[in-house]
Parts: structure tokens; sequence; C-alpha cells
């Protein structure tokens, strides 16, 4: 609840100046890209299924359309994922990696998998935990948005990732009887990880204030 609560204060301060909120946007629109390109690397060079070319097409659509979004607050903000462009830069880049590796290392120690099957097997996981996060993130930055009557939205995203983790429940039920179990277990791996990067937002939005 804590952390819900210093993620709404922070967002709110982000939508209230133009800059930060297109940093945000654009810091956005790096992890959507991220997660586009860490889904393209775990597919098999030929059995690749038509939901994971359907998932890494609209996480990069979402990084397009983010990145997009800037321009309604000022074209001249935000052409590069340079991090000065992007808000906690090293935290944003760590949070995906970290999760995609701490993940591999459980699911490896509990099923015993390794090339392919490992890869597959944390695309599943990695991709629930972070659906599940957007499922929470996109409403409450929405609501802001519309509080703020800001020109900025991301409706169209939302849908989408509602989508998005029922096909990954779907795809985990087929992968595991004991599925919800180890989600949860990586889900705490997400949670950790994710409540340091609002932690990292919030200093530093102290020190530009």
């Amino acid at each position: 609840m804590k952390q819900f609560i210093m993620l709404d204060s922070i967002l709110k301060s982000i939508v209230d100046d133009n800059v930060l909120h297109a940093k945000w946007l654009n810091t956005l629109s790096y992890m959507e890209n991220a997660g586009a390109k860490k889904i393209s690397a775990s597919e098999h060079k030929e059995h690749v299924n038509l939901i994971i070319l359907k998932h890494a097409a609209e996480e990069h659509r979402h990084a397009y359309y983010l990145k997009k979004q800037i321009s309604k607050l000022d074209e001249a903000l935000c052409k590069t994922y340079t991090n000065a462009e992007l808000l906690s830069p090293n935290h944003t880049k760590y949070y995906l990696h970290a999760l995609d590796i701490s993940v591999c290392r459980y699911l490896k120690s509990e099923f015993n998998l390794s090339g392919y099957d490992l890869k597959f097997a944390a695309y599943l996981f990695v991709t629930y935990a972070i659906e599940v996060r957007a499922d929470e993130l996109y409403p409450v930055y929405q609501a802001i948005l519309v509080e703020a009557k800001s020109k900025v939205n991301v409706k169209s995203i939302i849908l989408e990732e509602e989508g998005h983790l029922e096909e990954m429940i779907n795809q985990l039920v087929g992968f595991s009887d004991d599925w919800e179990n180890h989600a949860a277990e990586v889900i705490k791996i997400e949670k950790a990880l994710f409540d340091n990067w609002v932690e990292a937002l919030n200093a530093e939005l102290l020190i530009s204030a």
C-alpha cells in the first residue's frame, strides 16, 4: 500500500511537469521496447507460435505509441533512449534484465530446465509478472491523466495488456499444474525490483524539486 501511495504521488508530480512527463513516457517506451526484444530473444529458431509474434509486435507498438505521445507535450523532447532522457535510467535498465536473470535461476532450480526450454519458461513467467504489473500501473497513470486533463492517454495499451495477461495465464496452465505457486514466487521477485525502481524515481524527483 505504501508503494502504491508513493507511486500515485510520483505520477501526479510527473504529469504536472512537461519535461518530467516526457521522460516518463520515454521511460515506459524504453521498457516496452526492452520487453519486446526479450520476447523475440526467447523465440525458438523454427517453432515460433502466433502468440509470441503477437506479443512482440504489440510490445513494440506500445513502445512506438508511448514515444509518439511525447509530441503532445513537446516535440523537441526525448528523441533517444539515452540516460539523460530517461527517469532513473540505471534502475530502469536494470529492472527487466534483473527480473529475467532471477526468474531463470528460479526456474532452473525448480524445473531443471536449460537451453530453449528455460528461455521459453522464463518468457512465460516474466511476461506474466510484467502483465500483472502493467494491469496495475497503467490504469493508475490513466486516472491521473484524466484528472489533469492531459492530452496524453494510454487507454489502448490498458486494453491490450489485459488481453496479454489472459493469454499468459492460458499458456501457464498448459506449462505446469502448479503454475500459480511458481507465479507467486516470480511476483515476489518482480515486486522487490519494482519497489526499488519506485524508490529511485522518488529520490530523483526529490533531487530535481
